[in-house]
């Protein structure tokens, strides 16, 4: 937990630092990003290397975000090393290009499979499984207790009081876009980490 603390603490200190300098310059990024989108989220995330575009230039904010791509997401937003985690990878069901990445989320506690050693990577990640992800990288959810009866009210409870889905119009179960995850990401940069009192829940 200490690494990710010192990742995000990073991250969030250069996300603030360069979403001043892209609200003061305007829009750098994509032909396919319109205003109604989350530019600044875009922007920031494009600046910091989280989230990039394609080889055409464009962001495609409208498309949906895999299991798979969400880990890719996730490490480098905690700069996690994921050529340590090569061949490591607990999941029988994840491709090549996406198995350190994955690999690497799971050793530090941010993805978790589907059960029967199956991660889902090629599902679309919803609304309650990417904020759940987030929030285990601000240090929420440590321990099964910590979710009660039902780890989606839970976790959607805890990140609609963090305030993680400003900006994003879904519910629990809706696959989120490039655009909606890219608003979430920064949401959760902005947030604080959790400081452990020593007892779970």
């Amino acid at each position: 937990m200490r690494n990710l603390k010192r990742a995000l603490s990073l991250a969030l200190a250069t996300v603030m630092t360069l979403g001043l300098m892209v609200v003061g310059t305007g829009a750098v990024g994509y032909d396919d990003v319109a205003d109604t989108d989350n530019v600044e989220a875009i922007e920031v995330l494009q600046a910091v290397g989280i989230m990039t575009g394609d080889e055409n230039g464009n962001f495609n904010p409208d498309n949906t975000v895999t299991r798979n791509e969400m880990a890719v997401i996730m490490s480098q937003l905690l700069n996690l090393n994921y050529n340590y985690y090569r061949g490591t990878n607990p999941f029988t069901d994840v491709p090549s290009w996406a198995a350190p990445y994955v690999a690497a989320c799971a050793a530090e506690g941010v993805v978790a499979g589907i059960g029967d050693g199956l991660y889902g990577g090629e599902n679309q990640v919803t609304a309650a499984q990417a904020a759940l992800m987030i929030l285990k990288a601000l240090g929420y959810f440590q321990y099964q207790d910590d979710f009660d009866d039902d780890w989606q009210v839970a976790t959607i409870r805890q990140a609609s009081y963090i305030r993680l889905f400003d900006g994003i119009d879904a519910s629990a179960e809706t696959a989120l876009t490039r655009n909606q995850i890219a608003q979430l990401v920064l949401n959760g940069l902005k947030s604080s980490m959790v400081t452990f009192t020593g007892e779970v829940g």
